[in-house]
């Protein structure tokens, strides 16, 4: 049996009307604005955000988008609450949150999910939040430093980050800007931060390749490249480059040198869409058209990072990293 096809970086969202402890919050017009595209990128109804529903009704559209495509299963990432250099949570601060506890329940309950739990260092029980998540099958744990307010440098999390690498557990780390939730230290989200989990031993995914979000974020493509050189257990993912903005990324991850460090994610449910990507020249207008309206946003995404050219083990790289192989 060979390696899964996975994407590696798929958001769980939720409003608590099933008794998940989710919550997502709409403040001010721009947060109504993406909920509403976010929604209709998923293929929901725009009344679920009113209904009480959304707990139910995105999971069996994950899965149903999931089981319509090419891969094999998707990492589900849980949020973090944004927290205070002593662990106290921000409170306001967040646009979403989903507990670790419902992700790993759903993941049990559908092979297609693979869990990606979120652990604030900062909490005065990470620790053991880390070892429960561990014991309960969790690989990978995700966050998001500038938007969850973690500075990853901090000499006090070096017990964390080595305690992640001894049980081999996965940091999947956001870099570069980020316009679609509430940025609270725009320093954290460069990549350069990840040096000491690196140090430390952790294999390090840097997200989105570490490219702008937003026409006046700083670029760290290129801090991202040199830090490969320094440091074989860091990789990236490919996960918004298909997207107008990020797509800026998508030379510079698919260069030789680097191309070895890239895995497969779409960022769902963050749009889709093959236009930035044919507008510099990366796709071909029949490439664009052949996929842009695929109903499955996992197969979309897929099929255009195919036409890109990132290589088929991309595709595979985080099953390979997860299990050893």
């Amino acid at each position: 049996m060979g390696f899964r096809k996975i994407d590696g970086h798929v958001h769980l969202l939720g409003d608590g009307s099933s008794g998940s402890g989710c919550w997502f919050r709409l403040q001010g017009p721009w947060s109504r604005i993406l909920a509403r595209t976010l929604i209709k990128e998923v293929g929901l109804p725009q009344s679920v955000l009113k209904n009480g529903q959304l707990d139910q009704l995105y999971v069996e559209r994950l899965l149903a988008q999931v089981r319509g495509s090419s891969l094999d299963a998707i990492l589900l990432l849980a949020q973090e609450v944004p927290r205070d250099s002593h662990g106290n949570e921000m409170n306001g601060v967040g646009a979403f949150y989903v507990p670790n506890d419902y992700l790993l329940r759903l993941c049990r309950e559908h092979a297609e999910f693979i869990p990606a739990v979120s652990i604030h260092p900062a909490r005065p029980d990470a620790l053991e939040e880390l070892e429960k998540s561990l014991e309960a099958g969790a690989r990978v744990m995700k966050c998001l430093p500038n938007c969850q307010n973690i500075d990853c440098s901090e000499k006090k999390f070096a017990p964390f980050w080595t305690g992640m690498a001894e049980a081999g557990m996965i940091l999947l780390a956001h870099t570069g800007g980020e316009m679609s939730l509430p940025v609270v230290n725009a320093a954290y989200a460069d990549p350069r931060i990840l040096a000491l989990p690196l140090e430390c031993g952790v294999t390090v995914i840097a997200a989105h390749c570490a490219g702008r979000s937003c026409l006046w974020d700083p670029d760290y493509t290129e801090p991202l490249l040199e830090m490969f050189s320094r440091f074989p257990n860091l990789y990236a993912d490919n996960s918004a480059l298909c997207s107008p903005i990020r797509s800026r990324a998508i030379k510079a991850a698919l260069g030789a040198d680097v191309s070895g460090r890239i895995l497969h994610g779409s960022d769902y449910p963050i749009p889709v869409s093959g236009l930035g990507p044919w507008l510099r020249g990366r796709l071909s207008w029949s490439e664009y058209r052949n996929w842009e309206n695929e109903n499955s946003v996992f197969e979309r995404d897929y099929q255009f990072k195919r036409a890109l050219g990132f290589s088929e083990d991309s595709f595979t790289r985080l099953d390979r990293l997860m299990t050893g192989g």
